[in-house]
């Protein structure tokens, strides 16, 4: 089954999703297999594989580590268009619909679009929403966009609402990387109640009780990464805690 009806079939049964998030600048190959052996062990969903920069050229090495440690599928999730490598399973096509970059709308997917064509990639197009979270994180300083202020969700509900009426498939609400503040759980309540796609979630949880009440909030998908990247032995209790959330119908 394609990658995405698994989500929209797992979302319509009210099955919560986790995501790992994997960087390949920020962890060494035995970190890798490490987090892919943990993670096959407690039933993580997806691996996301990206980062802001990606400097190391480890990016085919990582996906390797994942695919020859578990059977879970791995989907890009780039940072840029260099960020692109066939072993993986999907590739996130990010538009970032928060902010008023033409680069980061629809620019560099047009560099990319050729490639993806021709790849054996699943393409699944995703609205990015990058939320205030307390600091400056990588993705707003390299994306340079302003993120949406956490207490305006109204704007986030309407940017929402637009991705979806664009033929968007998914939702990504993004506080970024090393985020000081989560998603607000009424931004993920109320932009849940708007939409009839799946909702992602992701950047500053870091505990089950966090993860838990964003999936409970509406997040379908909850995306963690720095968690992990020290003591891959949470991912078990992580994982826990967003399929507790699960309202199976």
């Amino acid at each position: 089954m394609p990658i995405y009806q698994d989500i929209l079939k797992r979302t319509e049964q009210g099955r919560k999703q986790l995501a790992v998030l994997v960087d390949p600048d920020k962890l060494q190959n035995k970190d890798v297999e490490s987090i892919a052996i943990n993670a096959a062990k407690s039933g993580v969903d997806y691996f996301f594989v990206g980062g802001s920069l990606l400097v190391n050229n480890e990016l085919d090495q990582c996906i390797k580590t994942l695919k020859v440690n578990s059977e879970i599928p791995v989907i890009l999730f780039p940072g840029n268009n260099m960020q692109l490598s066939w072993k993986a399973d999907a590739i996130l096509f990010l538009s970032l619909i928060s902010g008023r970059n033409a680069e980061m709308l629809i620019g560099r997917h047009v560099i990319a679009a050729p490639y993806l064509k021709l790849s054996p990639l699943e393409v699944i197009s995703c609205g990015y929403m990058l939320v205030e979270s307390g600091k400056t994180t990588a993705v707003q300083y390299m994306s340079n966009t302003m993120p949406i202020p956490s207490d305006k969700l109204d704007i986030a509900i309407c940017t929402a609402m637009a991705g979806e009426m664009l033929g968007l498939k998914l939702i990504y609400l993004e506080a970024g990387s090393g985020a000081q503040y989560s998603i607000p759980i009424p931004m993920i309540e109320q932009v849940k109640q708007n939409l009839t796609i799946p909702l992602i979630a992701g950047g500053g949880l870091r505990t089950p009780e966090t993860v838990n009440q964003a999936a409970v909030a509406g997040a379908d998908i909850i995306v963690i990464g720095n968690a992990f990247e020290k003591n891959s032995g949470l991912i078990s209790e992580m994982a826990d805690a967003v399929h507790k959330a699960s309202k199976i119908i």
